[in-house]
């Protein structure tokens, strides 16, 4: 049951069969319904999440209205808001299931105990923070010196099974342009 999330954690440090079953101890194993919102503004997060099974994305109202997806959390992926969660501070952001979805969730509760009864979840932790961070200035860099048609190959390139799971008004609110454009970018590199 846990094979995928041991997995996950053991690419960074070896554990020992206690400290797997105290870590799978403290998990909450949870099924989540398609279009369920995990996380809404104003709500402070109480979760870091480890994707078992489905799609969840990640996403913001803007000033005129309009929805801007930050990331897509597949299978393997952790999802969040660390500010919130860390700070224990309202989010400005929202997290949806966009398919029936299976996740491990850490409490703030239960990260604690999790770091003080095995202090090699630092690394852990500390290491995907730091790839956190480097997806998020990768993709801001990207979003404002890349045309268009390059971030959706990049796009393609780290999300390769999401455009076959996820309307593509969600793919083009990450992008930054127009679904019409995401279609167009298709047919364009469907016809190469």
């Amino acid at each position: 049951m846990f094979k995928d999330i041991i997995n996950n954690v053991t690419r960074f440090v070896v554990l020992t069969k206690d400290e797997k079953e105290e870590f799978t101890n403290l998990l909450e194993h949870r099924f989540i319904k398609a279009k369920t919102i995990l996380l809404q503004k104003g709500e402070v997060c109480q979760f870091e999440g480890y994707v078992q099974k489905g799609c969840i994305r990640t996403y913001y109202i803007d000033e005129k209205g309009f929805e801007v997806t930050l990331y897509f959390a597949i299978e393997d992926w952790w999802v969040s808001d660390i500010a919130s969660f860390h700070d224990q501070k309202p989010s400005r952001l929202y997290i949806e299931a966009l398919e029936d979805s299976e996740i491990y969730l850490l409490t703030p509760q239960t990260k604690e105990i999790l770091l003080k009864t095995i202090p090699k979840f630092e690394k852990v932790l500390r290491i995907l923070v730091q790839r956190n961070l480097i997806t998020l200035q990768d993709r801001l860099v990207n979003t404002i010196s890349k045309p268009a048609t390059e971030r959706y190959l990049d796009f393609i390139k780290a999300y390769p099974s999401v455009p076959l799971r996820v309307p593509q008004y969600y793919i083009a609110s990450y992008l930054g342009v127009s679904k019409e454009f995401v279609s167009t970018i298709r047919k364009r590199l469907s016809n190469k």
